[in-house]
């Protein structure tokens, strides 16, 4: 069990997890700011584009790099100088740490040390996207990044096929088409929204239903990073779609196994019909 009291007197120094814009810089908040000028040191994902922020801000505070592919090896770093008293600012490249990005290591390996970790409020893409997007905003479901892999990636939305929340995923461009036809194929007509480039000057909302939207990026290659939201199981069963007369359906069941009883059967549930109707038009009576 861990309390944290996260004002006070501590004998370590602080983590703060501070959100930096997703676009517009306009959104960084005065209380981020403060914070990262009041820091020892700032852990950042990328530390080149940090620079153009506090640059902006006119923040002189020096960075460490932070991110996937080094935590391992700097976080015994920053654990150490958390201990000695520093006050460290961890930022990704735009919006919430941890939130797809690195973060949660070091917040996890600071509470097992009693290290205050405090959060600050900010942009992140998920949210800004859902307000707005027109699908219902509560319950949602945020779960990132999809697998870049089909098969992986259906075999996720199959676990996904009964989740009754909002779904949010964050995308690339270059692969949000086949990733929709991956819901369609999937999930069925669900009602989508693309959201791109969001709080910037070609921000976009593309809505509509998933093949809509399918058809509509074919034609218009998108550029920027995307948030995807995809409407909740509605509990409706999609109908199935059912080609040929209810006399050539039931012969095709019949090809694929089925006793001319059971075909006859199964077609009349598919078409909402008396099973007498069936059995009349298959031995033209």
């Amino acid at each position: 069990m861990n309390i944290q009291r996260s004002y006070g007197k501590h004998e370590s120094g602080t983590l703060y997890l501070v959100p930096t814009p997703i676009g517009n810089l306009d959104d960084m908040t005065f209380r981020a700011v403060k914070t990262l000028q009041a820091a020892d040191l700032i852990a950042s994902e990328d530390t080149r584009n940090t620079q153009k922020l506090l640059n902006h801000f006119e923040i002189n505070v020096p960075q460490k790099s932070f991110h996937e592919h080094n935590y391992r090896e700097r976080i015994p770093e920053l654990i150490r100088l958390l201990k000695e008293g520093q006050m460290i600012a961890q930022v990704s490249d735009a919006g919430m740490p941890s939130i797809s990005d690195p973060g949660q290591e070091l917040v996890a390996a600071c509470i097992a040390e009693n290290i205050p970790v405090v959060s600050l409020p900010g942009a992140t893409a998920g949210m800004t996207a859902l307000i707005a997007s027109g699908l219902s905003p509560q319950p949602f479901y945020f779960y990132g990044f999809l697998q870049r892999k089909k098969s992986q990636q259906k075999k996720e939305l199959e676990q996904l096929k009964n989740q009754t929340a909002t779904m949010i995923f964050y995308e690339s461009p270059h692969r949000v088409k086949e990733t929709l036809k991956n819901v369609e194929q999937v999930l069925g007509a669900r009602q989508v929204v693309i959201c791109r480039e969001l709080t910037k000057l070609y921000e976009e909302y593309i809505r509509g239903d998933v093949q809509e939207v399918i058809d509509y990026v074919s034609e218009h290659p998108l550029k920027g990073e995307c948030c995807l939201l995809i409407s909740g199981f509605n509990g409706e069963v999609a109908e199935e779609i059912v080609e040929g007369t209810m006399k050539e359906q039931v012969e095709q069941l019949i090809e694929e196994g089925l006793s001319s009883k059971e075909a006859i059967k199964e077609v009349a549930k598919r078409n909402q019909v008396k099973k007498q109707e069936v059995y009349k038009l298959f031995h033209d009576l």
